[in-house]
């Protein structure tokens, strides 16, 4: 494994541009900058430390979870009085969810600052949030817990935030759907199979049914991925009944 010295150098031109785009998307000028050169080191890239340890963001994102998980809960806890355990972990889990962390991060065009060595256009889509939660660790570690707070208050509270429409926000279709079925006492199933096709990369199809009614059909690169597609068109395709349930129990 290489080190980090051999990468990255201290007033370096690769250091320079990193600087700029860094303090236009948190806001202040960074303490330590090697801690975000962490934040956006992927482990391809095979780095140590000075003293052998991995150099890689992925236990900065590990702290930043936790951070934006604090942050967020803080938030709700002041801000919904009459909102008991399930409910608040429920909100947090819509902020939180891996769906809008990878929104934010792309919307942050964070995978312009990542060091890897591999293509960027081989990454997944969670990459994006993963190295937002990386960010979050970063700036806690570099300014500490207030800092990290005014950040995530900036890029996710004030703007995304809304009680109302988080009320209203399905993190899992799957499980909203499965939550129904078994209220309203109707069987389902999800009938999961490979289906590669001419695709290169393996595929899984998938048929939902319900009540012995096929409701939706779906296909995508993972089983999940598949099951949550065919949920979501089945949730459309039934709504009415399935809105006017949620309603109930919120």
């Amino acid at each position: 494994m290489s080190t980090i010295h051999n990468i990255f150098h201290s007033r370096s031109k690769q250091d320079g541009n990193f600087f700029v785009l860094l303090k236009k998307i948190i806001g202040f000028k960074p303490k330590e900058l090697e801690i975000y050169k962490e934040a956006f080191t992927h482990r391809s890239m095979g780095l140590q430390d000075t003293k052998g340890n991995a150099f890689n963001y992925e236990r900065l994102e590990f702290l930043g979870d936790a951070i934006l998980g604090a942050v967020i809960a803080a938030y709700l806890f002041e801000e919904v009085q009459k909102g008991d355990e399930g409910y608040l972990t429920k909100m947090r889990s819509k902020v939180v969810n891996r769906e809008h962390l990878n929104e934010l991060g792309r919307d942050l065009d964070l995978l312009d600052l990542i060091s890897s060595a591999i293509p960027k256009d081989n990454f997944g889509s969670n990459v994006h949030g993963n190295l937002f939660e990386a960010l979050v660790g970063a700036i806690y570690k570099d300014k500490g817990y207030n800092a990290a707070r005014k950040f995530i208050y900036k890029r996710v509270i004030d703007p995304y935030v809304d009680i109302e429409k988080l009320e209203g926000r399905v993190i899992s279709y799957k499980s909203l759907l499965i939550e129904w079925c078994q209220k309203e006492k109707k069987s389902f199933n999800f009938n999961t199979y490979e289906d590669t096709g001419q695709d290169v990369v393996r595929h899984f199809a998938v048929k939902l049914v319900i009540d012995g009614k096929q409701m939706a059909k779906a296909r995508a690169t993972s089983k999940k991925k598949a099951e949550e597609k065919a949920a979501k068109r089945a949730y459309y395709a039934l709504q009415d009944q399935i809105d006017q349930y949620r309603r109930t129990t919120r």
